[in-house]
């Protein structure tokens, strides 16, 4: 399924503002655009692709404001919709979110998941605590 060319140009345009507003600090502001593109999904949203990404974005939203139950609602959204499974990214959030609600069986298991896709490098842009857990769990 896809979403018509003026939907999704309409979700892509309030994303990038949601981005460039996150991207200057204005978390909140950033994270209503989000939503609002969110909203613009049609039923059943999690079908979507778009909703993946976005589930992602507002995700880290509540991730850098450190409200972890939140943003682990969003990326369990996240892996619930299109093009999820085996991203990267999305594992290593799982992880760092695990670990934060100190579930460190399965925070060492998403982790070594985001390591196994991506390498080391997935870990270098943020609290390094997260690579040195997961170096106690596997040798890198």
């Amino acid at each position: 399924m896809q979403l018509s060319d003026s939907t999704y140009s309409e979700i892509t345009t309030l994303c990038k503002q949601g981005d460039a507003l996150v991207e200057a600090g204005d978390l909140d502001l950033g994270k209503q655009k989000y939503i609002s593109a969110l909203r613009l999904l049609p039923e059943n949203h999690r079908e979507w692709e778009a909703a993946t990404w976005i589930y992602v974005a507002i995700g880290d939203v509540h991730y850098r404001l450190q409200n972890y139950d939140k943003a682990f609602k969003c990326f369990f959204n996240a892996v619930q919709c299109p093009k999820r499974l085996g991203n990267p990214y999305i594992h290593l959030r799982l992880g760092q979110l695990h670990y934060e609600q100190e579930n460190f069986e399965k925070a060492a298991d998403e982790l070594t998941r985001a390591y196994m896709g991506a390498g080391i490098d997935i870990f270098m842009e943020d609290d390094p605590k997260y690579l040195e857990f997961l170096e106690t769990n596997i040798e890198i």
